[in-house]
């Protein structure tokens, strides 16, 4: 027997890092995402495989289902403790479906170069919720841990509100986020990992005093999903951005980067070097590829 799952990639629109302490944030499902193929067999080993988008192997585990099963510590690659992890993770919600005598051929496959940013782990640990038939939120949070709002955009083909109220169920609404100035709006991959240490640590020392931040970002959130012109969402962008640049004591990525551009750019999730997004009346693909940058997509070839 043969299954297959799909979810979708996320960006996080508003709401970077203050997600975590209750501000509702603002994000929307991408095109991209990541499939789970599993074929069952007769041998009880459990054969991994996961492919990039351009068609390259960059996992590929085995283990018997009773090494899974046991509770010692799995010697091998970190890769494979990772999906050891996971999967009993996956296992105590539901042992139904890892059993001694039976195993599986899995097959994990990324639509987007799995550096982007885009839900490499999100999209994997909600196919296996898919295929565990269990909760993906609590399932998150006994393995990889985060905020949650990537394993709603993973379930959802809409722009969503999110608000970590609760571990297993979140509060997630969906929303019709359809801009009339969508062809001003464009995705920029930055391709810089950075080191967020600094900046959490940073925000992990106001955390505690940021209530009327959490307040105002949540009210951008709303805003600019109700936005009908493009300067008014510029605006909101940049007070966003203004308000997290003094959380984590750190420049915005315009002022770091691109102090010569003639719109708006706004960080998307943490802030190191995935995706931005950019704001402009004028077509800027030009100006991003003089400065180095050779992916930017719009909108419509992102968002779902």
């Amino acid at each position: 027997m043969i299954q297959e799952f799909y979810s979708n990639g996320k960006l996080l629109i508003t709401g970077e890092y203050v997600v975590l302490d209750g501000a509702q944030a603002f994000a929307l499902p991408t095109k991209y995402g990541q499939s789970l193929r599993i074929e069952a067999i007769e041998e009880p080993i459990i054969y991994w495989t996961c492919i990039d988008a351009d068609g390259s192997v960059w996992m590929q585990e085995q283990l018997t289902v009773d090494l899974l099963l046991a509770k010692e510590e799995v010697e091998g690659s970190a890769y494979l403790k990772t999906l050891v992890e996971v999967l009993r993770a996956a296992h105590r919600q539901n042992d139904s479906i890892l059993q001694g005598d039976r195993g599986f051929k899995v097959l994990a496959t990324l639509t987007f170069p799995r550096l982007w940013g885009l839900g490499t782990s999100s999209t994997w640990i909600n196919n296996i919720a898919q295929w565990f038939g269990i909760n993906a939120f609590q399932l998150l949070h006994d393995s990889f841990g985060g905020s949650g709002y990537d394993i709603a955009c993973a379930q959802h083909d809409t722009g969503i509100f999110y608000l970590k109220n609760s571990i297993a169920t979140p509060t997630v609404k969906t929303i019709d986020f359809n801009p009339v100035f969508r062809e001003q709006l464009f995705f920029v991959y930055l391709n810089q990992k950075q080191s967020s240490k600094v900046a959490i640590a940073n925000y992990r020392k106001k955390s505690h005093t940021i209530n009327n931040q959490i307040k105002r970002i949540s009210e951008i959130g709303i805003a600019m999903s109700q936005c009908l012109n493009l300067k008014e969402f510029m605006h909101l962008m940049q007070e966003h951005e203004e308000i997290m640049s003094a959380l984590l004591e750190i420049e915005t990525v315009q002022q770091r980067l691109f102090t010569d551009f003639d719109g708006t750019i706004k960080s998307l999730g943490a802030w190191g070097g995935d995706f931005i997004l950019v704001a402009s009346e004028n077509d800027p693909t030009d100006y991003f590829k003089m400065k180095g940058y050779e992916v930017i997509l719009s909108y419509d070839e992102m968002i779902k």
